[in-house]
């Protein structure tokens, strides 16, 4: 599969964004993500929808982890410093809870406040339901839950081809 990787280079004059990239290799994709700070014990999971990406948390995340918490705030896969695949037809809502479930296992991450909006609460609050042995605290902001009982609506579908 065809797969376009962004340069770091490319990042380089971005202003408040001193952290150092990792990557998690996610079912065959890297996925880039911020972490920082060292308190297993608390961890704070910061998701974010579309179309940013873990710059949308720059200014909150160094507050969070100077009060004693470890960080982390993935870049979604096809977003901002993760692999972008060329196939649009892999970027499905399944596909991303798989990506997400595998980075959840790769990082080991538990004991984690969720902290989500947007996209990354459809995909978050559905993380923490089907791993709820690792979440323990869930702050949502401007998100919604799916549950697949109602058709979307015409103004998503105009939305999508926008």
């Amino acid at each position: 599969m065809e797969i376009i990787k962004t340069d770091e280079n490319r990042f380089d004059d971005l202003q408040d964004y001193p952290f150092e990239p990792k990557y998690v290799s996610c079912d065959g994709f890297q996925m880039h993500t911020v972490d920082e700070g060292v308190n297993e014990n608390e961890v704070v999971l910061m998701l974010h929808g579309e179309p940013t990406w873990s710059f949308l948390y720059r200014k909150i995340l160094p507050i969070v982890r100077d009060a004693g918490f470890r960080v982390v705030a993935p870049d979604f896969i096809g977003f901002a410093k993760s692999d972008k695949p060329v196939d649009k037809s892999v970027y499905t809502y399944q596909q991303h809870m798989d990506w997400m479930a595998a980075f959840l296992r790769k990082m080991n991450l538990k004991n984690i406040t969720l902290f989500c909006q947007d996209w990354g609460g459809l995909i978050g609050l559905r993380l923490a339901a089907e791993h709820e042995h690792r979440f323990k605290r869930i702050v949502a902001a401007n998100t919604f839950l799916l549950t697949g009982d109602f058709k979307m609506p015409k103004a998503f579908f105009a939305w999508r081809l926008y």
